[in-house]
């Protein structure tokens, strides 16, 4: 069972996306908040395997309450769910440690989808948002990463841990880690998830 925390301050909105989630069995909603603190708080007492985050939050904003989290329970997925796609907006929640960023509009069926998604590690964008990130990160050419690299990035979307691409790929675990250390210099990241966006943004993926 996927566990998720809804973080709105609109209780409007918070029963909608529960309403949206309800048809998923191996979705469950464990809580709510309608603040960053009593986000970070619901967190620390419940350990979500996802949180979806509103960035207007009363007080301190999603961002913020996103590294608060990030920090404090690194197992629990955070992804953006809001009205806002500025480009300031989408980078900060990703330097902030978001599995994913996505708009209210979007489809019950994608919504599950991507909390499905993120549950098992992996990354999710809205399509205008990764259009958006294509254009602010610094984008490498098709020819920086080596076909392994991207082998190796493509798993970490799906979320699998470098002991389990290792198998899959019938390497060290040790090889993964210098892949994946490689890829990071080129990208100009510094850790999975941002690689993986990255990389999605610039059509690498």
């Amino acid at each position: 069972m996927i566990t998720v925390l809804l973080v709105d301050d609109h209780p409007v909105v918070r029963a909608g996306v529960a309403g949206m989630l309800a048809s998923a069995e191996d979705i469950t909603i464990v809580g709510e908040a309608g603040d960053a603190a009593e986000a970070v708080t619901q967190v620390r007492h419940r350990r979500p395997d996802v949180v979806l985050m509103d960035l207007r939050l009363p007080g301190a904003d999603g961002v913020d309450a996103t590294s608060r989290i990030r920090t404090e329970s690194p197992q629990t997925r955070v992804v953006v769910l809001t009205t806002y796609e500025t480009d300031a907006d989408i980078l900060r929640a990703v330097e902030a440690g978001a599995a994913g960023y996505l708009l209210k509009d979007v489809a019950r069926a994608d919504l599950i989808a991507a909390v499905r998604t993120a549950a098992r590690g992996g990354t999710v964008l809205a399509p205008s948002v990764a259009t958006r990130l294509l254009h602010q990160v610094r984008r490498p050419t098709r020819g920086t990463l080596s076909a392994r690299e991207v082998e190796v990035l493509r798993l970490v979307g799906r979320g699998l841990s470098n002991a389990e691409i290792g198998r899959e790929l019938h390497i060290s675990e040790a090889t993964v880690k210098t892949h994946l250390l490689r890829t990071f210099n080129k990208l100009d990241v510094s850790d999975r998830t941002a690689a993986v966006t990255t990389a999605m943004a610039a059509g690498l993926l």
